[in-house]
């Protein structure tokens, strides 16, 4: 499959965003199932699994940045579970993997409740069939660019208290929210919408390093999506939010669980992000 054959085929990239397919199209890759690829997952197709092979040669680090991202979810939820926050809003969420949102903050307490957000046919698919017996987590589909309908659907609004302090997570995937789509506004948005005592945890690509930049040629050919960003436009999300020490930056300073590569990789540079709470 070249490039060219993956940027035709892409599934919600380029559709309408409102219209979500009744089932899942194994020809066309989508952003979720690449992240599963690059994750060395199984739910994935031979699509998803060429632009993942594409994404390696333009950034040959082995998938590490994405564990490097996954284990600072792990990080920062624990962190919030720890500040006593007990719902979260996992938005983009992606296929269910290891060390997941719900299984993080269930953890740290049993009763947390979690819901996820994708507009992946699979992930909903996937999703559901995985947490049948786990009453506190739910799966539901939905677009991250529309924050009043997501603050405003039933299967949410039932199951969390969104008049209570809330964990909003945007992991890995404000990158794929383009400039002429105001990804500010709509993360603003978001940060309006939120009670007081909530947190942001935000990731993004960074373009810190010309590797990043060659995958953002890839993931743009491809999928339409992934759109680089400096750490000065990263930090612009944060705006009118108490940052979390030690602030915006690279993830692996973020709270280390252990020693920190004294000189970093393209790996430990792919990502930027942080964690705000709303005063």
């Amino acid at each position: 499959m070249t490039v060219e054959d993956a940027g035709q085929s892409m599934s919600w990239a380029r559709a309408d965003h409102r219209h979500f397919p009744p089932e899942i199209d194994v020809t066309q890759p989508s952003v979720a199932r690449v992240y599963d690829a690059i994750l060395g997952g199984k739910d994935n197709f031979e699509a998803d699994r060429a632009v993942a092979e594409m994404a390696h040669r333009a950034f040959p680090d082995g998938g590490r940045a994405a564990h490097i991202n996954r284990e600072m979810l792990g990080r920062a939820v624990r962190y919030m579970a720890g500040q006593g926050v007990r719902q979260f809003l996992d938005l983009g969420s992606g296929l269910p993997t290891a060390q997941n949102t719900h299984q993080i903050a269930q953890g740290v307490d049993p009763g947390a409740r979690v819901v996820y957000v994708d507009n992946d046919p699979m992930v909903l698919a996937h999703g559901r069939a995985l947490l049948a017996d786990n009453a506190s987590t739910i799966v539901v589909t939905a677009d991250l660019r529309e924050p009043d309908a997501i603050w405003s659907m039933p299967e949410i609004t039932g199951f969390l208290d969104l008049s209570q302090p809330v964990g909003l997570i945007l992991n890995a995937v404000v990158h794929h929210v383009l400039d002429e789509e105001d990804p500010y506004r709509v993360v603003a948005r978001y940060v309006a919408l939120l009670a007081p005592g909530s947190y942001l945890l935000l990731t993004h690509f960074s373009s810190s390093s010309p590797e990043a930049r060659a995958l953002e040629g890839v993931l743009l050919r491809t999928l339409g999506r992934g759109q680089l960003r400096t750490r000065d436009e990263i930090s612009r999300f944060f705006d009118g939010l108490e940052v979390v020490e030690p602030g915006v930056g690279y993830l692996p300073d973020w709270h280390p669980d252990g020693q920190v590569p004294a000189v970093p990789g393209i790996s430990e540079l792919l990502y930027v992000g942080g964690l705000g709470r709303k005063a």
